[in-house]
């Protein structure tokens, strides 16, 4: 068994193999050269240097799992069951592919010495000396890494401006609705927020945007999103999508045999949601191994169609979303959003709840997920009610 990532998918499936009884040999590799560790430490507590890191709690030699850092896949072999990497050819009897994602670059800037980007150990290392000294940052991308670093570097007493080329906040993940009331966030921290407006380019001494202004800054953080990290799959006859992702069915297998892929770098199909899923967040990184754990140990496991679920800590507030929401879902709102706590639920057109947004509301979140999952048929009215328990608001 060789799993290609060692990441929190990729860590999880070594961990799951063995809960579930796998006793063959199991080779994680991982690109860095760090000890395994968590990643949304890294937006916080590690650029604040209140943790060196964030190492899993995991003993490898225990496990009888054969840990190999520093090793980056360079390509796989499906006919040959081999994974080629900068270090040689690993031969595997099965594979996983735990890659996660990779940010994207702002174009022209992958080399400037003042741009930085936010998603390994290294990345937030090296950002740590600019909060530090409390700097002028210009963040480009106002959607989760954006806003959780905004957050920090102004607790850290930087001057913070973050430029959005959409018209507010999280434009790609939620509606004009529930992304208006966040863009308040910014100003009550002292954060300029500028949206509608794109980066034209870095210059020495700052960023010049397509209007002609030009930002003065010592630092750039880019956050403009992500793509699966499976540019090593090319030409190797494992499936992609448009998104880069590894099409994964139900059972997370890929579309060559003894291939698997779990985490960032994978889109399964969900019956829940009638649609395809590529979910980049933590939660789903570690549920997806324990269905490849089941599969590969001889169990028969349930098709994975996870209620994706995700947080992040921004501002001040905790901001909770589980579910997933389309365009032909109506929108309600529980509570006020220019308070401290509120929600907001999208209700299918035949009364199903599909996702839940809780600012401040964890019981709403947590009472929703099982909504959610046991396709419970709301009553609209109870729902916009925040004084009734989402729970209690069943037709």
């Amino acid at each position: 068994m060789v799993v290609v990532g060692a990441g929190m998918a990729g860590v999880q499936t070594a961990v799951a193999l063995r809960e579930q009884g796998y006793a063959g040999p199991v080779t994680l590799l991982g690109a860095e050269p760090h000890p395994p560790y968590d990643r949304p430490p890294l937006s916080k507590a590690v650029l604040l240097g209140t943790a060196e890191g964030s190492a899993f709690d995991v003993d490898f030699d225990a496990l009888g799992v054969e840990l190999r850092l520093g090793v980056a896949v360079t390509g796989v072999r499906p006919a040959d069951h081999l994974v080629d990497t900068d270090a040689g050819p690993v031969p595997y009897a099965t594979l996983v592919l735990a890659t996660g994602a990779e940010p994207l670059a702002l174009p022209g800037t992958r080399d400037h010495p003042a741009v930085h980007l936010l998603r390994t150990l290294d990345d937030a290392t090296r950002l740590r000396p600019v909060l530090d000294d409390r700097r002028t940052v210009v963040v480009v991308g106002a959607g989760w890494i954006g806003a959780e670093f905004a957050t920090a570097a102004r607790e850290a007493g930087c001057h913070v401006t973050v430029v959005e080329a959409a018209d507010r906040p999280l434009a790609g993940a939620l509606p004009a609705e529930a992304a208006e009331p966040m863009a308040a966030w910014y100003a009550e921290h002292g954060v300029a927020l500028l949206t509608g407006v794109a980066v034209s380019r870095v210059e020495d001494h700052g960023v010049r945007l397509a209007d002609g202004r030009l930002l003065p800054a010592d630092a750039v953080v880019v956050g403009i999103g992500a793509r699966p990290a499976t540019r090593f799959l090319a030409g190797s006859g494992v499936a992609l999508d448009a998104h880069g992702a590894v099409l994964a069915d139900a059972w997370l297998r890929a579309s060559v045999p003894d291939v698997y892929a779990v985490g960032d770098c994978a889109s399964f199909p969900s019956a829940r949601f009638g649609q395809r899923l590529l979910v980049h967040h933590w939660d789903n990184a570690l549920q997806g191994p324990r269905t490849v754990a089941a599969s590969l140990t001889g169990a028969e496991p349930e098709a994975y169609d996870p209620v994706p679920y995700f947080w992040s800590e921004q501002f001040g507030r905790f901001v909770q979303y589980a579910g997933h929401h389309g365009a032909e879902d109506r929108l309600v709102h529980r509570g006020d959003p220019g308070e401290a706590a509120w929600s907001l639920c999208w209700v299918a057109p035949g009364g199903g709840l599909r996702a839940v947004l809780a600012v401040g509301r964890p019981r709403d979140l947590a009472q929703g997920r099982k909504l959610i999952a046991s396709g419970a048929v709301m009553s609209l009215g109870l729902v916009a009610d925040p004084v009734v328990p989402l729970k209690s608001a069943i037709a």
